[in-house]
């Protein structure tokens, strides 16, 4: 049995789930804080004990299952706290929107292997705006299309991508002063972050987040379009990667009944007990 989390996250239950703060509204509008953060790009982390009396800029890591807020939350985690934003998913999608436009079959897992190990790749960690380049074009629109969401999974799935982007991911965890989120984040990609939490929320919410997100509603005919994005995408990933389950040191947050602003607040209250 996974012990309850203490301090910050420290959950009350009602009814069995488990809760952070009372019962409010699904997911409303991002959170902005106090003021947008210009151009904010990864810099040392110094790590444990660093000295000069001076608050270190952590790293945040953010796992969790496709609906349960990870990009809004750690999104506006980066604003509020003053850090980088990389979004690790982001960076498969541009791999399978590149390959695709390469002429390459996304089921050629050596192929794309190969193509995604010599691609140019630049993941804007500006959470205003993460631009995302690939091979010199700019696909920051093009990765967020039901089509790529429907297909990335044969390139989230492709364990030499997997071990290729992780590389790449954690030179930008090296650098410090970022949130980062997306599956393995907590476990393989940054380990030793600072604050790591897994972000989940009933099925069914998730569900009607990405389609909300996606089409504009969450009619019956939205949510059947939406359902191989979301459960189906989570099952084939959840064969290469555990994002449903929280490993030791990882705080688990459901958001099921929670706003961006609580979401956000909960992560926030963690990284201030860690410095």
């Amino acid at each position: 049995m996974r012990r309850a989390p203490t301090g910050p996250l420290a959950p009350r239950r009602t009814g069995g789930r488990r809760l952070l703060s009372r019962p409010v509204p699904a997911f409303g509008p991002p959170v902005t804080g106090q003021s947008a953060v210009d151009g904010a790009t990864p810099g040392r982390h110094p790590g444990p004990g660093t000295g000069g009396g001076r608050p270190r800029a952590p790293v945040v890591a953010i796992d969790g299952p496709s609906g349960s807020g990870k990009s809004t939350v750690a999104r506006a985690v980066a604003v509020r706290a003053g850090l980088g934003y990389l979004d690790t998913g982001a960076m498969y999608r541009a791999v399978a929107v590149a390959a695709l436009a390469a002429g390459i079959a996304l089921d050629d897992t050596a192929s794309v292997a190969s193509f995604a190990r010599g691609l140019d790749l630049v993941v804007g960690t500006d959470p205003a705006r993460a631009v995302v380049v690939a091979g010199g074009v700019d696909v920051t629109a093009a990765i967020r299309e039901p089509a790529v969401s429907a297909s990335v999974s044969a390139v989230a799935t492709n364990l030499a991508v997997r071990a290729e982007l992780g590389r790449r991911a954690r030179q930008v965890v090296d650098g410090g002063r970022v949130v980062l989120e997306g599956r393995d984040t907590t476990t393989v990609i940054a380990p030793d972050a600072d604050v790591r939490v897994l972000l989940t929320a009933d099925a069914d919410v998730r569900l009607a987040r990405r389609s909300r997100e996606v089409r504009g509603t969450a009619d019956p005919a939205a949510l059947a379009a939406t359902h191989a994005e979301v459960i189906d995408r989570d099952r084939r990933d959840g064969t290469v990667a555990d994002f449903t389950a929280a490993a030791a040191g990882v705080q688990l947050l459901d958001t099921s009944t929670l706003g961006v602003a609580e979401a956000v607040e909960c992560v926030l209250r963690l990284i201030a007990a860690r410095r």
